[in-house]
């Protein structure tokens, strides 16, 4: 590749090897285009985490080149990342009526003022940033308002798919734009990014109006109240619950905070047509008879503080299961959260539900694309490379065989990994270095401030507890004035291991004299030491290796 050549880079920055957190770079001379802006939810061995958002120095490094960033559509993985992204980069934003809403509500609730721009666009629309020429497409997916994105630069077209099925009944009647993937492929695209979530299941992924024919057949053998839990960005799920309910004269409750904004959000952009009276407040629908009320909630993940959840344990404030009732989850569980769902499915039926969920009936299916329409995509694309993203990396290799399948030479597929840069030119393509990226992690306030070292130390303190030891010595003489007192916390109950505690007590003397004696007065050494000694005496003894932290005061 000559030096003057003009070239594009593609560097993912999120969202492979993993699900979440989905971010791409795409990066023309001095131009950037960010697609997407998402979170990840923490994994288990990340005690006390919120979330996690990609790591953006390369975007912060670069920050007077960033244009613009597009977004698909309007879930977490794809948007939950921005109010920690904007308050580092201030960019124009494009995207649909209903993901910009979506935005504008997690910007007041993260209390951010800044002045952004926002773009409303629409499929089949054009849009002129720098060099760069986009083209919104439409695509199916579980949320309303799901966009493809066709990037037109001087090197060559780059088409990514955001997230997406082909579903030929969707529930608002809106079709994925066919043609216009059509037109592209004919047009010639360098590059296609696709959705690798269901590249391990066969055939194609059902209509979403499937579940609405069984969340009706559901409504009408139900005797009793009816508790509808799904995510509450799937707002077609929801407009069938709605639809169902006033088919068979029930009134509706919304219950969960995520659920109540989303569903206000959706009404007012005209997205969700609820019918006249029919949603009532959750004080209100407690007079109704039992055979009237259906209430739609948060919680099909199992989350520990969703409303769901929170009604499977008794400890809800206002709502309680009833013997008799019909809880329908529609979700499946994401990679992870299996055994969460399951406690609480246990826990309803303990209560007297009668739960239907995922593996025992169709009251969910997928919004991402399996197999055979993933091939679909390929073949009506046609294009040059291929770089399969969004999901696991065994998603990924899945993905990348069945583009071999569907004729695209092995050497032109590119399994990457966050952070590297994929570089396109008029002649060929190869990977070309790395740029910083991994996972940021959000506790509370602090952004990025719990790396592993804090991960490490919450994960030895559940796992063995802490042990402190205070000891106050005599800054002339450095004679042991008082102590050495043990404090034991998720380590062992002191009460009932008063010879340990004692014993452990005498080490530290032991310690505490030999260091006088060869007259270490460095308070670090003392304390490493200290630390060394009591840690070898208690895993000998408990074969358990608590945190030890030796405090000395100086008097």
């Amino acid at each position: 590749m000559s030096k003057n050549e003009p070239k594009i880079q593609i560097i993912p920055l999120g969202g492979l090897g993993e699900i979440g957190k989905n971010m791409t770079v795409i990066q023309y001379e001095k131009e950037i285009l960010v697609i997407d802006a998402g979170l990840m939810f923490p994994e288990e061995d990340m005690p006390g985490i919120d979330m996690v958002i990609p790591d953006i120095t390369y975007l912060k490094e670069n920050r007077e080149y960033v244009k613009a960033i597009l977004l698909t559509h309007g879930h977490e993985d794809h948007i939950g990342a921005l109010p920690y992204v904007l308050q580092e980069l201030n960019v124009p934003l494009f995207g649909t009526k209903l993901t910009l809403g979506l935005v504008e509500g997690k910007l007041k609730e993260n209390k951010i003022k800044k002045n952004i721009s926002m773009n409303v666009v629409n499929p089949l629309q054009t849009v002129k940033i720098g060099n760069f020429t986009v083209d919104f497409f439409r695509v199916n997916h579980s949320i309303p308002d799901s966009l493809g994105i066709a990037i037109h630069t001087p090197v060559g077209t780059i088409c990514h798919t955001g997230d997406f099925k082909f579903d030929q009944t969707p529930v608002d009647g809106k079709i994925a734009d066919l043609h216009k993937l059509a037109e592209l492929g004919s047009k010639g695209v360098l590059v296609l990014l696709s959705d690798s979530t269901n590249a391990e299941r066969t055939g194609y992924t059902m209509s979403e109006k499937v579940v609405g024919a069984t969340i009706e057949e559901i409504f009408g053998m139900a005797k009793g109240r009816i508790i509808v839990a799904t995510f509450a960005s799937n707002i077609h799920r929801i407009q069938q619950v709605v639809d169902a309910a006033f088919k068979y004269d029930r009134k509706v409750a919304i219950v969960g905070r995520s659920m109540v904004n989303t569903v206000s959000i959706a009404e007012s952009l005209g997205y969700i047509n609820l019918p006249e009276n029919m949603i009532l407040e959750l004080d209100e629908i407690s007079h109704l008879p039992e055979n009237k009320i259906v209430i739609i909630t948060t919680g099909s993940q199992g989350e520990p503080m969703s409303a769901l959840t929170r009604m499977a344990m008794s400890e809800h404030k206002k709502l309680e299961i009833l013997p008799g009732d019909t809880v329908l989850i529609a979700a499946t569980p994401i990679p992870g959260n299996e055994k969460l769902v399951a406690r609480t499915i246990d826990h309803l039926f303990k209560q007297g539900a009668d739960v239907i969920y995922e593996k025992i009936s169709g009251v969910h299916v997928s919004g991402h694309a399996s197999q055979e329409e993933l091939k679909l995509m390929i073949n009506l694309v046609r294009p040059k490379y291929f770089i399969p993203v969004h999901g696991e990396f065994r998603h990924l290799i899945h993905h990348a065989n069945l583009a071999k399948e569907v004729g695209i030479p092995e050497e032109n597929i590119f399994i990457a990994e966050n952070g590297r840069i994929i570089e396109f030119t008029k002649d060929g393509a190869r990977f070309s270095g790395k740029v910083t990226a991994g996972k940021v992690l959000v506790d509370g306030l602090g952004v990025g401030d719990v790396g592993n070292i804090v991960l490490r130390d919450r994960k030895q303190l559940a796992q063995d507890g802490i042990m402190i030891v205070v000891v106050t010595i005599d800054k002339e003489s450095t004679e042991v004035v008082a102590g050495p007192d043990i404090i034991s916390r998720g380590f062992v109950y002191v009460r009932e291991s008063e010879q340990l505690i004692e014993q452990a007590k005498d080490i530290v003397k032991q310690e505490l004299k030999k260091c006088q004696e060869e007259n270490i007065t460095e308070w670090s050494s003392i304390k490493s030491e200290v630390r060394e000694a009591l840690g070898k005496f208690l895993f000998e003894q408990t074969r358990r290796r608590p945190m030890i932290l030796p405090i000395i005061m100086e008097v």
